[in-house]
């Protein structure tokens, strides 16, 4: 997607260690228009699939979830990092590490919302080394619904992620594929 690589080139920031900074329209200060735009190119890449539910992780997938959900006129399920007062009754839970923080989650979705009648699209922002991703798919999977994919909107190429989940049949449509990054240029180069 042109327009979100052209947003990357212009405001993102490469840091040492493969992050990469897009705070200011992303995923901490929201641009949503940009958000729109990603929105209608899920929903034209998914379009024939049938989804009945969108499912995400907080924080930073929530408003592009949202977003995408209106394209598709279905509800967004968030996978949450903790256990809290508000769900109540049964959970799918799923183990999750996270590149950004360096921390491992639990992830909990309740059970009353995902289930074998639901068809699941994922939408994330970030793909990098997997395993959000993954643990995502093992709620779908533990709930008996479909798989339909994943819509991410910048995967890292360079880190194992995205082959590994594409390796166990999953689909996945990344908007940006950043091939590399140089923390001392800041130059960021996309797969074609």
């Amino acid at each position: 997607m042109e327009l979100l690589k052209q947003r990357i080139i212009k405001d993102g920031h490469v840091k040492a260690g493969n992050v990469l900074k897009v705070d200011s329209f992303l995923n901490h200060q929201m641009d949503i228009g940009l958000f729109s735009e990603i929105g209608k190119e899920f929903k034209r890449l998914f379009a024939d699939c049938d989804v009945t539910k969108i499912l995400t992780i907080e924080a930073s997938g929530i408003g592009i979830a949202c977003v995408t959900a209106q394209f598709f006129n279905v509800p967004v399920v968030f996978a949450k990092k903790s256990q809290s007062k508000n769900i109540d009754g049964e959970v799918f839970t799923s183990r999750v590490e996270s590149f950004t923080h360096g921390r491992v989650y639990d992830i909990i979705v309740s059970k009353k919302f995902l289930g074998p009648n639901d068809r699941v699209l994922i939408i994330d922002d970030f793909l990098a080394k997997g395993s959000a991703l993954e643990g995502l798919c093992k709620l779908v999977g533990d709930s008996g619904a479909t798989l339909i994919g994943a819509g991410i909107v910048i995967e890292k190429g360079f880190q194992e992620g995205g082959e590994r989940v594409r390796s166990h049949g999953v689909r996945v449509e990344s908007l940006a594929i950043v091939d590399s990054m140089n923390d001392q240029t800041g130059e960021v180069f996309f797969r074609d």
